[in-house]
């Protein structure tokens, strides 16, 4: 059974999916809309996201598991692949999942993330530079981004 915690952080509320075993959504949301079942699990998770957003973690490994289609999970793996810091365009990311002309469907299965952040659809952007949708807002996928090339400087 699925269970849902929910956290205050820099872009609001944020909601935490979880099973027994794994996190299996962590998205904005924009009320408290189930039971807020803490765990260690995902506060767990929720410290990661907190110490990434502070600039003290690259990476994540909290368990998780990504619930989709076949292209679906594809896409979010060659996300997972993109270095912290670093973009892709939505063509890159078509022609890595062996599919160049999928562009937009790259940007529906960006939109279906259920793991904000931690499978960083903030870093794909439009093929002239342009920041392009994002489910959390233009004004956070930038924050992301200016986050992650100040880290690395």
């Amino acid at each position: 059974m699925n269970k849902y915690a929910f956290y205050d952080s820099e872009f609001g509320i944020l909601k935490i999916g979880y099973t027994d075993t794994a996190i299996i959504f962590l998205k904005q949301a924009d009320q408290i809309d189930a039971d807020n079942e803490l765990s260690a699990l995902s506060d767990l998770a929720f410290d990661q996201v907190r110490a990434y957003l502070k600039g003290t973690r690259k990476t994540f490994d909290f368990p998780y598991e990504l619930h989709g289609t076949k292209f679906q999970k594809k896409v979010w793996d060659a996300l997972c692949q993109i270095p912290y810091g670093e973009t892709r365009t939505y063509k890159q990311i078509a022609v890595a999942v062996g599919n160049p002309k999928a562009s937009r469907a790259v940007g529906i299965s960006n939109n279906k993330n259920p793991m904000t952040i931690v499978v960083p659809c903030h870093r794909v952007i439009g093929t002239d530079g342009a920041l392009t949708g994002y489910a959390g807002g233009l004004d956070m996928k930038k924050a992301l981004l200016e986050l992650e090339r100040k880290e690395e400087q």
